[in-house]
């Protein structure tokens, strides 16, 4: 007897249908092929062992199980649910009439319960695509699938109620999620305020300016100034996500295996912060069995890197591409993925091996050559696409102990989201940018060119300070954003004045 149902497969951050066909005849053999890895071929202990524990007895039968197409790798262990299903349907165990508008997945324990799976969002998208009545999964993941409309998503704890809804001696209730409810309802939701930062309001406007613009920023200062501290209050004023965004942000999550329990959405943006010791591919993703890196983990989001220097040349290197492409191609032999990774990057470093060069009360021990090589760890195009480069001193104790409440993060946010708002109607007729931190250089000669005003400090300034070609445009990216938060239609003086000033690591003098 010959029967055919449906499980997916994740590639990339999408899925894959795939068809798996099962049947019975003379004979005592079991084979299953269709490049199955090992935790497939595995299913078949805990199919036996789950059979038996519920009361059902494994055929004796020669079984053949094909998973179409045969040309993609089946990884993991969530096939075991349908496989049980099938090889039960081969038996007259289950009735086959409905298996075919049904998609299946779960992994199986010893007992027949079933443990929750990776990637349930973009499975849930393709049962959908593909005209599917329901979807069938593991009750931990079932919130997470809901999301998606127009699909019956049916959400259980143990195989025998699979087998009981296919009979149909059991009624199974599909999950409801209402999505925008529950994504209004997080939207604003987060640990950290700049509300419980005191003084360092230099900074507070510098990564202003960032969350403005969708600029890439590194703070340089000494052990204990607070650079961590604020960074992670970064995604708090940025802008909310879209709900196209926070689908695929949920997808990514869901395909690594990072949402929690019960989770339906990410409804922030995401914050990032691996550690230096990290490897390349952990950054970047790919690996023996494709997984997401953390850039693509901070899509929409926030990537964090303290101790920027401590970090292995060859994993910042790797970042250049990311940044200036906002998505990464993983071609191995084997397989070639494509990840989003738009992240806005925050980098955080200390000025010198000792950590305190330019300290207002602390000796530094450091030499010049000391402090140069100690920078040039981070490579020159790496800082090109570093926008803003902001020192911080520590706080003194009158800020410290002022009792005064700050600014908050809501109304930090406010401001940039009516900045974000200018450059979108900006950039409506350039496709892809939606940022000024993404301006080319034909836009930036149409929307961010100061008056002769403007050009004459800008000469002076790079002339007295010394700063590189590179920073040209940089100066003018900033400026630009610095204006829209005044909501000013031209670039003015202050706002070059400003955006110079976020320019520290360019300047030739700064080791001495």
């Amino acid at each position: 007897m010959l029967v055919k149902l449906f499980g997916a497969a994740v590639q990339g951050i999408d899925a894959t249908i795939v068809t798996i066909e099962v049947n019975s005849s003379r004979g005592i053999k079991f084979f299953l092929v269709g490049l199955p890895d090992s935790a497939v071929k595995e299913s078949h202990e805990r199919i036996i062992s789950a059979l038996q524990v519920n009361g059902y007895k494994f055929p004796t039968c020669q079984i053949v199980i094909n998973m179409a197409p045969a040309d993609i790798k089946k990884e993991g262990s969530a096939y075991d649910l349908p496989l049980a299903i099938g090889i039960l349907a081969t038996a007259g165990i289950v009735s086959d009439d409905r298996l075919d508008k049904y998609l299946i997945i779960g992994e199986l324990s010893l007992d027949g319960s079933l443990q929750p799976i990776r990637g349930a969002l973009p499975i849930a998208i393709a049962a959908r695509k593909h005209g599917f009545e329901g979807f069938i999964l593991p009750k931990q993941n079932a919130r997470e699938a809901a999301v998606v409309n127009d699909l019956n998503v049916y959400g259980v704890d143990n195989m025998v109620e699979v087998i009981e809804f296919f009979n149909g001696t059991r009624e199974l209730v599909p999950t409801v999620v209402n999505t925008r409810e529950e994504f209004y309802q997080h939207q604003s939701l987060f640990p950290f305020d700049f509300s419980d930062v005191k003084g360092q309001e230099n900074v507070k406007r510098a990564l202003e300016v960032a969350a403005a613009g969708g600029h890439n920023i590194i703070l340089i200062g000494a052990p204990g100034s607070g650079k961590s501290m604020m960074a992670k209050r970064l995604p708090g004023i940025l802008p909310p996500l879209s709900l196209g965004e926070s689908l695929e942000t949920t997808k990514i999550h869901s395909v690594a295996g990072k949402l929690g329990r019960d989770v339906s959405l990410i409804a922030t943006r995401p914050f990032r912060s691996p550690h230096h010791t990290i490897s390349q591919v952990a950054m970047v993703g790919g690996g023996a069995s494709p997984q997401p890196g953390e850039i693509s983990l901070a899509h929409n989001g926030v990537l964090f890197l303290d101790e920027l220097p401590e970090f292995n040349r060859s994993v910042l290197e790797v970042l250049r591409q990311p940044l200036e492409d906002r998505h990464i191609t993983i071609s191995r032999a084997k397989y070639t993925l494509d990840y989003p990774a738009n992240f806005q990057l925050v980098a955080s470093m200390n000025p010198c091996p000792c950590g305190y060069y330019n300290h207002p009360t602390r000796n530094c021990v450091c030499t010049p050559g000391q402090v140069q090589r100690y920078l040039n760890k981070i490579s020159g195009p790496l800082l090109d696409r570093i926008d803003i480069q902001v020192e911080i001193v520590p706080v003194p104790f009158e800020k410290m102990a002022d009792k005064s409440p700050a600014e908050s993060s809501e109304v930090i946010r406010q401001r940039v989201v009516q900045a974000r708002k200018i450059q979108a109607e900006r950039f409506v007729h350039a496709p892809g940018i939606y940022s000024n931190a993404q301006m080319t250089s034909r836009l930036l000669h149409e929307f961010a060119q100061p008056d002769a005003q403007g050009l004459s400090l800008l000469k002076n300034a790079m002339s007295r300070l010394n700063l590189s070609a590179r920073a040209y445009d940089r100066i003018l990216k900033v400026a630009r954003t610095v204006a829209d938060l005044e909501q000013s239609a031209a670039i003015c003086p202050h706002h070059l004045a400003e955006a110079i000033s976020y320019r520290s690591l360019d300047r030739e003098n700064w080791a001495g």
